[in-house]
Parts: structure tokens; sequence; C-alpha cells
């Protein structure tokens, strides 16, 4: 299966901005469409965005449409998720997954990483 790490997290202050990266070993990530998802505390996981194998098509939930993007470069095997105008409701473990078959906000993805924490505080 591949491996995927995430990276690129940190402490921010509102209104920051912080560009996470989902880097895969094992597997080219240009065949799988890839995923975000976020957990914060006492939540349940819930989906961010994906990114097509191609990265033609994206899909960006409404909680964080306008102020998210994701982008790929599968050159780099890598694909990114931009936050900008962060706010501290967006503290959560950000996770990746890549899936050859999926590109939504279920966890239907055959592939996880281990998440990368993200705190936006004052």
């Amino acid at each position: 299966q591949l491996q995927l790490v995430e990276s690129g997290g940190g402490l921010v202050q509102p209104g920051g901005s912080l560009r996470l990266s989902c880097t895969a070993s094992g597997f080219t990530l240009g065949d799988y469409a890839v995923g975000w998802f976020r957990q914060a505390p006492g939540k349940e996981r819930e989906g961010v965005s994906c990114i097509s194998y191609s990265g033609a098509t994206t899909k960006i939930a409404d909680s964080v449409k306008g102020r998210f993007t994701t982008s790929r470069d599968n050159a780099k095997n890598t694909v990114y998720l931009q936050m900008n105008t962060l706010k501290p409701e967006d503290t959560a473990v950000y996770f990746c997954a890549a899936d050859q078959m999926y590109c939504g906000f279920r966890e239907l993805y055959d592939n996880w990483g281990q998440g990368t924490q993200v705190t936006v505080s004052s």
C-alpha cells in the first residue's frame, strides 16, 4: 500500500496561513485521487477537500470554501492543502488519504497518513 506522510502543520495566529504537504512513497501518487480530512478534539473526522489524479478536478468543503485550496505536483509525488485566513475552529489533526477510485468526503480511501497537527491560536 501507499505510505503517506503529512507535513507543514504547526501553530499559527488567527488570520494566518499554512501549507500542508502530503508526500507518497512506494507508489506513484499521480495515479491516485487524494483527499484531506481533519479531526478536532471530541469531534468526528470530517472531509475537507479532494483532488483528482491529474489535478483537473477539486472539491472543497463548504466550511472552508474560499479559504482553502488543494493542488498537486505529481513530479514531486506531493499534494498540497493551502490554508488561508485560518480560524481557531480550524484547529485539528489533518490527514491525507489516497485512493485510485474515490475522490470525495466520505472515509472510503484505502490509504491514510498519520496526520499533522494544526493549531490556530493567539
